[in-house]
């Protein structure tokens, strides 16, 4: 790779000029030879911190230390051991509450696998009925629309928000006809239902006002944030913002603990959720041969089973390590770096003078993230199919993303894939993702995803686009010998 680069040395004048504040985050530089020098060393770049966050050398040295001088068990007793972890699970959830300004008073800490359990959670927990709606914005991860599964059981009713190309923003508007429409029965009845929607758009970067919760508040509605890209590089205040439930995988922001998320959660909300079974840990007590079982009356009522004890006060180290660089510097830096990449995109050009590459979502750093999508073009306009650039750049040594990113709300308003056409293929009877692309008459399966974090600096962008450059300009595309996809 480095032959690829050879002639990309420090910074550019033109990017410091432009970004100005990238001075100002000279701290990371010293982090990413020390605490993220596993990169450098392995001659990577990681450019997926959507996909997930990376760890800092301190974070695996602490977890070891932790358990190099303790004694650590089940947390459902009163012996030392399980005393042990049940204080440092608590103090991970006092920590969970406190960066987030998040009274106990008013909010739990649930703690699950991920942000999609967290969704899965509510899902089969709300009560949904004939009476309530489901409302959201097509811009959302699988896992939030996988709760209309839960509603679509309950006879309740789902409304998309739609997304507007070319930003791929949803607009006030839209959102507002979407909570105002309200039957009779409904008003009568007070609660309306549920408004779900991300913080931030894991594919294309916008970030959707937080205005929104109070807005479906005065309507009615409970309040699902799904904050998973967004708190990697912003905070978030809950005495300010206060959804319902607000949804987190740990990995995302500091890459490790994986396998442990949580559902922050508003007490009040929690008592009117509704669990359709219980499990180790849930209960109070059950009978079998009285066919019966009382429930906790705290968070654990919806943690199943044994907690990762061992992995969740990673979080807290996590948390505090977070707070230590500083959320806004890291800000700061994905900012500069975001909006360099959306300069540099828009400018390049194959010697025809056509445009090399195709951004989906804000051009400029406005309301946005630190996560771009794109495509990249042939000569004639025509995409690189995006399984060419993913294997491609992977031999490289580049990590990024390709697909749909498990956002096909986004992913088809970025397309242009109208609901007449999809209504098509579905009868057309499309038995693969190649079929359905085909019908579809797209001319790729997705996008090419380049997304931000605490380690990244300007030298892995200029390295990207100098590899995009190198490899593509001038270059006709082609699918040959190309593995069909499977899934998106």
């Amino acid at each position: 790779m480095s032959t690829l680069v050879a002639g990309v040395v420090g910074e550019p004048a033109a990017f410091l000029h432009r970004y100005p504040d990238y001075e100002t985050t000279r701290s990371l530089d010293g982090l990413r030879a020390t605490e993220y020098g596993y990169l450098d060393e392995l001659d990577q770049v990681y450019l997926d911190y959507t996909g997930s966050g990376l760890a800092a050398a301190s974070q695996y040295q602490a977890h070891h230390a932790r358990l190099a001088t303790g004694c650590f068990g089940n947390p459902h007793s009163v012996n030392p051991s399980s005393r042990a972890s049940t204080e440092l699970v608590d103090r991970a959830r006092r920590a969970i509450l406190a960066y987030f300004n998040a009274s106990p008073n008013d909010y739990a800490v649930i703690f699950t696998a991920n942000a999609s359990g967290a969704c899965r959670l509510v899902g089969e927990a709300y009560p949904f009925d004939r009476r309530t709606r489901f409302v959201l914005t097509a811009d959302n991860h699988n896992s939030v629309n996988g709760i209309r599964e839960f509603a679509r059981a309950r006879k309740a009713t789902t409304t998309y928000v739609p997304s507007t190309a070319p930003d791929l923003r949803v607009l006030d508007a839209e959102v507002r006809t979407a909570l105002g429409r309200r039957s009779i029965s409904a008003r009568r009845q007070g609660r309306r239902g549920l408004f779900a929607y991300p913080a931030q758009s894991n594919f294309s970067g916008v970030q959707h006002s937080l205005d929104w919760v109070e807005l479906a508040h005065r309507q009615g509605y409970d309040v699902l944030l799904d904050a998973a890209a967004y708190l990697p590089t912003n905070p978030l205040d809950l005495s300010v913002v206060t959804p319902e439930f607000v949804t987190v995988s740990w990995y995302k922001l500091f890459g490790y603990p994986t396998g442990v998320g949580c559902l922050v959660a508003r007490r009040e909300a929690l008592a009117r959720l509704r669990r359709p079974w219980f499990s180790g840990g849930t209960i109070q007590t059950a009978s079998v041969l009285g066919d019966w079982h009382s429930v906790t009356q705290d968070e654990s009522a919806f943690e199943d089973g044994t907690l990762n004890f061992l992995a969740v006060p990673d979080v807290e180290f996590g948390l505090s390590w977070l707070t230590s660089i500083g959320i806004e510097v890291i800000q700061r830096r994905v900012r500069c770096l975001t909006g360099w990449l959306l300069d540099r995109l828009a400018g390049l050009t194959h010697d025809n003078g056509a445009p090399m590459a195709r951004i989906y979502g804000p051009r400029d750093t406005m309301h946005r993230g630190g996560t771009v999508a794109f495509n990249l073009l042939d000569p004639t306009r025509a995409v690189i199919d995006e399984r060419l650039v993913a294997t491609e750049s992977a031999t490289a040594g580049f990590s990024l993303r390709t697909g749909c990113f498990c956002n096909p709300g986004a992913s088809e308003a970025a397309l242009g894939i109208t609901r007449a056409s999809l209504r098509g293929a579905h009868h057309k009877g499309a038995g693969t993702l190649e079929g359905y692309l085909t019908l579809l008459r797209l001319p790729s399966g997705g996008a090419i995803r380049v997304s931000f974090g605490v380690a990244s600096t300007i030298d892995d962008l200029q390295r990207l686009l100098s590899f995009v450059e190198h490899t593509y300009r001038n270059r006709p595309t082609t699918t040959c010998g190309l593995l069909p996809r499977t899934q998106c």
